[in-house]
């Protein structure tokens, strides 16, 4: 079992400043409901919410000390908010996420992840303060030449959309600005310790974004419509969206511990060996479900997306002990049930939390 529980991280986080970009986002408001519960003073900063996105649904606004609602390429206001925070820790999520959607605005996918991932740098630097950061980029930065094998850290950068391109632009950045400004041999002086996570295909419930596969399925069976899958025999490391977090905060307190030496990046995400195509996935949500079909649909001109993507994930297992908690099989039955319970979001949110984590007081 990993040791990601609330009795291990509690301490760390307990009245902690942290700055979370992206907090009103699917996995922003998540982790913000993870950290609010450790007792953490959360202060976001992101773009609004879509009516009925995840965020909302649990009252994200309550959870947090201070919630931001701007433009992460407004410089000037990001340092004024970043700066009068003084964090003690940042999570960097903000990012335009979907490889579709990327092609539609390549200028603003690489405004917004690759200037953004810049700005947020650039301002870790005017802080005075000790900081712990960790950058999130995605499995989609390394290039794909479809050998169907899993990528370890060290292989090469790629990436053929607009989204995959811009994140390993990210951690070009990420790495430069590690080098240049927050090498390990001057910590004494700057105090600042930099990671990169690079998270597998990540799944759960309140997701509600477009063009991502589990919101597609709950639509088209609410609607009683056919599931339309556009690369079905894809396969993909499906993790439910607790395994990254978990191990987001898990590095975090060893970085704290140990702040010289875990800045590097890591993969995140199920073993190797436990991927599930796009058809896979589908057919084990209709069984949770008890309802839908599903058909194949191909387009004239759509645009590429990668057929094999898996993780290795040995480095950060090796490093600080994390090891998944919840197979991909796991990580389904989980998320649909999430959709398929009755109650109130912030309710299922914390059940699943707790069940996660360990049992943990309300």
């Amino acid at each position: 079992m990993s040791q990601v529980n609330f009795k291990y991280l509690t301490p760390y986080f307990k009245d902690k400043k942290v700055f979370i970009t992206g907090h009103t986002g699917f996995k922003g408001a998540w982790l913000t409901q993870v950290l609010a519960r450790m007792g953490a003073k959360i202060y976001g900063y992101s773009l609004d919410s879509e009516q009925d996105q995840l965020f909302d649904l649990v009252d994200g606004d309550f959870l947090c000390e201070r919630s931001t609602l701007e433009d992460i390429n407004d410089l000037e206001y990001l340092e004024e908010c970043l700066v009068d925070c003084a964090p003690d820790f940042i999570f960097h999520l903000a990012a335009q996420s979907l490889v579709l959607e990327s092609y539609n605005n390549p200028l603003k996918t690489f405004e917004t992840n690759t200037y953004g991932t810049a700005i947020i740098l650039e301002m870790v630097r005017k802080l005075d303060n000790p900081c712990t950061v960790l950058m999130v980029t995605t499995d989609k930065v390394y290039e794909n030449l479809e050998e169907k094998r899993a990528f370890t850290e060290s292989d090469k950068l790629g990436g053929h959309d607009p989204y995959s391109a811009s994140k390993a632009a990210c951690e070009i950045i990420i790495d430069s600005y590690r080098k240049s400004f927050f090498n390990n041999a001057d910590y004494d002086e700057h105090k600042k310790s930099i990671a990169s996570v690079r998270a597998g295909n990540v799944i759960g419930g309140g997701d509600y974004a477009a063009n991502r596969i589990v919101p597609d399925i709950i639509r088209a069976i609410s609607k009683n419509d056919e599931i339309e899958l556009r690369n079905p025999q894809a396969t993909r490391p499906w993790q439910h969206v607790l395994e990254p977090l978990g191990a987001y905060l898990l590095l975090a307190t060893k970085m704290v511990d140990e702040p010289r030496k875990y800045n590097q990046a890591y993969n995140i995400g199920p073993d190797a060996d436990d991927v599930l195509s796009v058809e896979e996935l589908t057919s084990l949500a209709i069984g949770i479900l008890g309802k839908g079909k599903y058909n194949s649909v191909k387009t004239e001109g759509q645009p590429y997306e990668a057929n094999f993507l898996a993780l290795d994930n040995s480095q950060i297992k090796e490093d600080i002990g994390w090891e998944p908690k919840w197979s991909a099989h796991d990580a389904i039955k989980v998320t649909f049930g999430w959709y398929n319970a009755k109650g109130e979001a912030d309710v299922k949110c914390l059940l699943q939390i707790q069940e996660y984590f360990g049992k943990i007081k309300a």
